[in-house]
């Protein structure tokens, strides 16, 4: 497992060492050992000029703001679905569950520009001019890259499956006892299934990070465009690769950390979904 890990560590240094170096010097060394050696001329200079070439801190705030809301959000609605197909007996919840899953065969692609159509006909209130008017479109908007987002078909079915575990004895004291489902849901289930909700929390974390089709399509305002769009500043004429590598690794830095504080819980939700008892 060290020997994978450190394999598939190789393009993280590449692309932190490369940061450090001016481009003649990665293009020098993309052939040898040294490409994963920060030697040579080491400076910080790629990281000031992401700085002066597009507004990161602008970037930053948006793809956390809408990972954060996305990630909350859809813990809370895809977490209480899964409690409704797990833990409530009514009629045609399988069914519900089947066209669920099935919606994962669908590519986000062939649905894209549908879904562009019918985001611009949403109502909306904007403010002009210190005056509250009701508008339609979300397009430019927040809730454009968040909402969309938030119910998901596999965390629906991952948390569905892992509640599923928990037995149902503890629904029936509770009930004796007096408390109502949503009871049942926020002070049992939540507690007993943090593995789930970490897992599920990593999962949506990442594609809302990651996003770039969706916002590329419905954000043209600069100053609500996520990380990711801002790739583009950096492929125009002649591509500054220290710049490159430096701002993606500005941008891979918080997906790092959100792997290693949740990982734990991570590996326990897998291993626990194969275990019966």
């Amino acid at each position: 497992m060290s020997v994978f890990a450190v394999i598939f560590l190789f393009p993280l240094i590449f692309m932190f060492v490369s940061s450090l170096k001016p481009d003649a010097q990665i293009l020098q060394d993309i052939d040898s050992p040294m490409a994963f050696l920060p030697v040579g001329d080491i400076s910080l200079d790629n990281y000031f000029g992401v700085f002066d070439r597009v507004p990161v801190a602008q970037f930053l705030f948006n793809s956390v703001l809408v990972t954060v809301l996305t990630v909350g959000l859809g813990l809370i609605v895809n977490s209480m679905a899964g409690f409704a197909l797990s833990r409530l007996a009514w009629r045609g919840r399988f069914v519900v569950l089947a066209i669920i899953i099935a919606t994962l065969i669908v590519p986000f692609e062939t649905i894209a520009v549908p879904m562009v159509y019918w985001v611009a006909q949403l109502p909306t209130l904007v403010i002009e001019g210190g005056v509250l008017k009701y508008d339609f479109g979300w397009l430019n908007t927040y809730e454009v890259q968040i909402v969309p987002f938030i119910a998901n078909a596999f965390s629906i079915f991952l948390f569905t499956q892992y509640f599923s575990t928990i037995p149902k004895s503890l629904d029936e004291a509770a009930r004796i006892d007096g408390a109502g489902w949503f009871t049942i849901y926020r002070r049992i289930i939540v507690p007993l299934s943090g593995p789930a909700f970490a897992t599920v929390a990593i999962l949506t974390f990442l594609p809302a990070w990651n996003q770039y089709l969706w916002p590329l399509m419905v954000v043209q305002r600069e100053e609500l465009r996520p990380v990711m769009v801002g790739m583009q500043y950096f492929f125009q004429l002649n591509t500054a690769w220290g710049e490159v590598m430096a701002y993606t690794s500005l941008i891979t830095l918080p997906v790092l950390i959100v792997f290693l504080v949740f990982q734990r819980a991570f590996v326990s939700s897998i291993a626990a979904s194969g275990v019966k008892g």
